[in-house]
């Protein structure tokens, strides 16, 4: 078995629907929730599916005395963030090398690095009278939204829509394509 961490910050809409995309999945299964936020929706998530949470200050994820052993207890074989506000360490990006999976707002090189996440990226395309926007899944290096992209999905984006409406259906398409990008990209790597 195949065990995979969601790290989230926020509500955990992906995180929700990627864990119930592997469950009773044949060969993987989410396996641990990260979380450096104490009210955030996987904790709750965690509770109705009985998979360990864990809520970690920045500092304790900053600490390889903290979280490595806590990946290695639970036999972590991949991380995937999901609305993780926090840059992942070095350490962690070395240990899980081309193994960290990361979901960004957009079509990647657009709009990413530092402090584009979330609302932030929605609006600049907004502002910026952008016809089409989406959403990239990406494997995590070292600099904010430049790893391998793994795959892209757009929509267009309509004369009247604000930046709420754009969210949302970018949220949509992380949806429908995050759980699977990771599923395919984890199968192709064992074999």
């Amino acid at each position: 078995m195949i065990n995979i961490a969601i790290f989230a910050s926020g509500g955990g809409s992906n995180a929700a629907t990627i864990t119930k995309y592997f469950f009773q999945h044949p060969h993987i299964r989410v396996a641990l929730f990260v979380t450096n936020n104490a009210s955030s929706g996987v904790i709750s998530l965690g509770d109705m599916y009985d998979i360990p949470t864990k809520v970690l200050t920045k500092k304790q994820i900053s600490e390889t005395s903290v979280l490595l052993p806590l990946l290695q207890e639970n036999q972590i074989d991949f991380v995937v963030l999901a609305g993780f506000l926090l840059k992942i360490p070095d350490f962690l990006i070395s240990q899980y090398q081309e193994k960290i999976f990361n979901i960004h707002p957009a079509l990647l090189p657009k709009y990413g690095g530092k402090g584009m996440y979330g609302h932030h990226v929605h609006e600049a395309v907004y502002d910026a009278g952008e016809r089409v926007t989406g959403m990239t899944v990406h494997l995590v290096n070292e600099n904010y939204d430049e790893g391998r992209i793994l795959f892209q999905a757009a929509c267009l984006i309509k004369k009247d829509m604000n930046p709420d409406q754009i969210a949302h259906e970018v949220l949509k398409l992380e949806h429908a394509h995050y759980a699977q990008v990771i599923e395919k990209y984890i199968t192709e790597f064992q074999h």
